[in-house]
């Protein structure tokens, strides 16, 4: 068994990635099922027909795996005939899906997939895993654009991008022929030279259409090609702006810098010389550092769960 699980932040091309490589004949790839986060461990023993029940009512009730018309007398049957794990339960369901589609193998695109990389790599041997990573001012601007940002949100983002990046290094050294980092910026600045590189690390050809997305799978309301294809030239604005409007500020940008530099400067985002006025550096000290050094303490202490989202 090798599915393909899509991981990293929010904001770092994961939909892009997954509507490319499920456009491969041979590749479904789901969305957000968060049967990890949400379901494995969480039911006890899956031998118990009570716990096994309760799970699998609860993963049908879920509206984003709604979206995949699993077959649940299907799951039942397949279940009984092995080994009662999580992990099994969760294949027979994405495997039925991708049958379903006329697909031979499977994936699954998830929000910090990467917390469960040891679970995932030790139940399914074969699988691959590609963690996006993004630059943390770009990637915060655009989270900034859509929805205003809070006090002490800039230092909450930039522990997440923190947790994700270490997590991404340790991955890495722990099974490296079988994880993957992939900056998004590289996906957008090469599209074919990425993809040809991804196909060779999940071991699959490459095929031209995936560029263009072609007969991509989609779940619910999700963007149409154009308007992915016009974030790409969006996400090549400079920091701190956004289609030309300024939208961090020195103060949030320095604050990223001063505390994610050294993981910035090692995954290949350079670093902005920033200059305060007078007024600018006592906010900066006074007010934004402790404000947003309190993001990134809450953040640090917070659940996986929490961090999962």
């Amino acid at each position: 068994m090798s599915p393909i699980f899509i991981g990293g932040l929010d904001r770092t091309g994961k939909t892009l990635l997954r509507l490319m490589l499920s456009s491969h004949p041979n590749i479904a790839i789901t969305r957000r099922t968060y049967m990890w986060s949400k379901y494995y461990n969480k039911f006890g023993d899956l031998g118990k027909f009570e716990n096994f029940n309760q799970c699998l009512n609860a993963i049908l009730d879920s509206r984003s795996i709604s979206f995949l018309d699993p077959d649940e007398g299907e799951i039942r049957r397949e279940f009984s005939k092995g080994e009662a794990t999580y992990a099994r339960l969760f294949a027979i369901i994405q495997l039925q899906y991708a049958i379903r589609m006329g697909k031979s193998r499977w994936g699954d695109q998830m929000g910090m997939i990467e917390l469960y990389a040891d679970a995932i790599i030790s139940a399914y041997p074969g699988a691959k895993i590609i963690h996006m990573i993004r630059d943390p001012r770009n990637r915060f601007e655009e989270k900034f654009v859509r929805n205003k940002s809070k006090p002490g949100k800039v230092g909450w983002e930039t522990g997440r991008w923190l947790k994700s990046v270490q997590l991404a290094n340790h991955n890495l050294a722990s099974y490296p022929e079988k994880y993957h980092i992939l900056r998004y910026e590289t996906l957008i600045l090469d599209p074919e030279g990425t993809l040809r590189s991804i196909c060779d690390f999940i071991e699959e050809p490459y095929e031209p259409g995936m560029i263009k997305m072609e007969n991509a799978l989609r779940f619910g309301t999700e963007p149409l090609d154009i308007q992915i294809l016009q974030n790409r030239e969006e996400s090549r604005t400079s920091v701190g702006s956004y289609n030309g409007k300024p939208i961090l500020s020195n103060r949030d940008i320095s604050f990223i810098q001063a505390s994610a530099h050294r993981e910035m400067l090692t995954t290949g985002y350079s670093l902005d010389d920033i200059r305060f006025s007078i007024g600018d550096r006592i906010k900066y000290i006074f007010i934004d550092w402790p404000v947003n050094a309190t993001g990134m303490l809450a953040f640090k202490y917070s659940s996986p769960d929490t961090q999962v989202m």
